[in-house]
């Protein structure tokens, strides 16, 4: 059981090592790769105790790896990165009062996003996971790049949901209705939001599997043969546009107020991370209330009668109101296998799954596995 330690430190220093380059470049071109919306989360401080915090770790746990003669190549990108992270600047770095720009890349959203929630989910699923899985399982640099694209990209991709979404909206007028919604408490708003927001995506979630060119996209997230925190992050550019435009829409045309909004958009975050992740916790009568692990692992799970159920995202209400719930009883019981039914209709890599889509249902020797 060492070498798995020690190959663990080795790639926690290159991923540390990279996140803290990464860094250094947010504060040099702060408004060409940092997000509007995002700044207004943390200061500037708190980013440079950050940034801190991972040089040290990357430099501590890189030495560690060479010194133990195990992944030394990659323990020196760790080293090297925080290395060349420190003579650009480290956490010197000054810049001015950050201008307005039309757009940016959410590079510093990417960056934070990945720090905490490997800093949470990695231990839990070592120590709470249903299975015995390595962090870097299988497939787990492809993940890495969807997870990079879907935040460095935040921005565009809102631009394109806004568009797609508001025009629709704005020929939508429902004043009695609206006024009805926003006189509610914002507790109470978030609440029918989310089962307006769930009920929305599991339709159109539904109809991803049955209707073979949307499947075409959606087979992409359902190539992941290993259930992880980073697994939930494979989702074909397409596909994000068209869900979050999906979920948009309603809240936008039943006016639901920003607080609410955004309460919402948080709660996605979360549960997306967590409905995917490797933890064989117990929750008794809670897996019949909020999607949790294994109840949306099931709609993840390799096998037939599991094609067509477990929609929902949120709330397995959703499903039971779809006809489509179902969760075997015995609460030790989790899928044995995941992934498309056929293997080769989804080739590896993030370049190559973002093009099968268009290739007509092409067949691929190297696929997923």
């Amino acid at each position: 059981m060492a070498r798995p330690h020690r190959s663990f430190f080795a790639h926690a220093s290159a991923l540390l090592g990279l996140l803290s380059l990464m860094a250094v470049a947010c504060f040099h071109f702060p408004e060409l790769l940092t997000s509007r919306e995002f700044r207004a989360v943390y200061n500037e401080q708190f980013a440079r105790h950050l940034l801190l915090v991972g040089l040290a770790a990357a430099f501590v746990l890189g030495t560690l790896a060479i010194l133990r003669d195990r992944n030394k190549r990659i323990a020196t990108i760790g080293v090297g990165s925080a290395t060349l992270a420190v003579l650009l600047g480290g956490t010197n770095v000054q810049f001015d009062a950050i201008g307005q720009t039309p757009y940016s890349l959410g590079l510093d959203w990417f960056v934070l996003s990945l720090f905490f929630s490997a800093l949470v989910f990695v231990p839990l699923e070592r120590y709470l996971g249903k299975r015995t899985l390595s962090p870097l399982r299988p497939g787990w640099r492809t993940d890495v790049a969807y997870f990079f694209m879907s935040h460095v990209l935040v921005q565009f991709i809102l631009i394109l949901v806004t568009a797609s979404t508001s025009t629709i909206a704005g020929l939508a007028a429902f004043p009695s209705l609206k006024a009805a919604i926003q006189s509610l408490p914002v507790w109470a708003q978030f609440l029918i939001a989310v089962f307006v927001a769930d009920m929305a995506q599991a339709l159109l979630h539904r109809a991803y599997h049955n209707i073979p060119w949307l499947w075409r996209f959606h087979a992409v997230h359902h190539s992941s043969r290993h259930m992880d925190w980073l697994a939930g992050s494979r989702i074909h550019f397409i596909e994000i546009v068209m869900t979050r435009s999906a979920v948009l829409l309603p809240l936008l045309v039943l006016g639901f107020s920003t607080p609410a909004v955004n309460a919402y958009v948080i709660l996605v975050g979360l549960q997306a991370v967590l409905a995917h992740a490797n933890l064989g916790l117990r929750f008794g009568w809670l897996e019949y209330l909020v999607v949790l692990p294994r109840y949306h692992h099931w709609h993840h799970a390799r096998q037939k009668e599991y094609v067509d159920v477990n929609y929902a995202i949120h709330l397995p209400l959703v499903d039971m109101l779809m006809g489509t719930f179902k969760l075997p009883r015995d609460p030790a019981q989790w899928p044995q296998e995941y992934g498309v039914m056929k293997l080769e209709t989804v080739p590896k890599g993030i370049v190559r799954q973002h093009l099968m889509p268009f290739q007509g249902g092409r067949r691929f020797d190297d696929y997923v596995d």
